[in-house]
């Protein structure tokens, strides 16, 4: 699935938020983007989409989302709007980490992203940002690239590739079987085909 979805940047504000504040209040940017591609990856395997519906480039460090990327380093693409939303929230303390500034918007989320959120928190959120980059490169939507992955900066990830079993040992991220994965694919497309109407 190449066509991209339209980032929530307000849900992806509020994912490092989540997370900062899980940390005691700050937190390590790799460690952060690596939540949110758990809890991502946790919820399109339940529920058939996103949290964020960001785009996924897989590099060197692992999978990573891009728009929340840019909003963790407070990138010049944001926009007036989305910085002022997120300086309300988020702030940088320098290149590596970032910290909270405000509680948690809940009223952004719906009941499964929180629990595609704690999922994420309490399955991985004890292992540092260099233990979960190399957990992040046992999964298949990432080593599919690994090879292109030395001569190339970053490649556009395809998010049906989510559906796809690490080996036995990694956790899988919600268990589903080949029925379920059809499911999800259709869920994809259908999704995929109703955010084109709108471009």
């Amino acid at each position: 699935m190449s066509a991209q979805f339209t980032l929530d940047h307000k849900k992806a504000t509020q994912s490092l938020n989540y997370f900062a504040r899980q940390e005691g209040g700050r937190i390590n940017k790799m460690k952060v983007l690596k939540l949110v591609y758990f809890a991502d990856r946790y919820h399109l395997r339940k529920y058939g989409r996103l949290v964020t519906n960001d785009t996924y480039y897989a590099m060197e460090h692992g999978p990573v989302a891009s728009g929340v990327k840019d909003i963790a380093e407070f990138s010049v693409a944001l926009d007036h709007r989305e910085k002022k939303y997120v300086s309300q929230y988020i702030a940088p303390i320098n290149k590596y980490s970032l910290k909270s500034r405000a509680d948690i918007d809940r009223e952004e989320f719906s009941d499964s992203d929180i629990e595609a959120l704690e999922f994420a928190w309490v399955n991985f959120g004890n292992l540092d940002q260099y233990q979960l980059r190399d957990l992040t490169h046992k999964y298949p939507e990432w080593l599919k690239h690994k090879r292109a992955l030395e001569n190339r900066l970053r490649i556009d990830m395809d998010i049906e590739d989510f559906l796809g079993d690490p080996e036995a040992t990694v956790n899988k991220c919600y268990e589903l079987d080949d029925e379920d994965k059809q499911d999800r694919r259709e869920q994809l497309h259908e999704a995929q085909y109703l955010e084109s109407l709108w471009r």
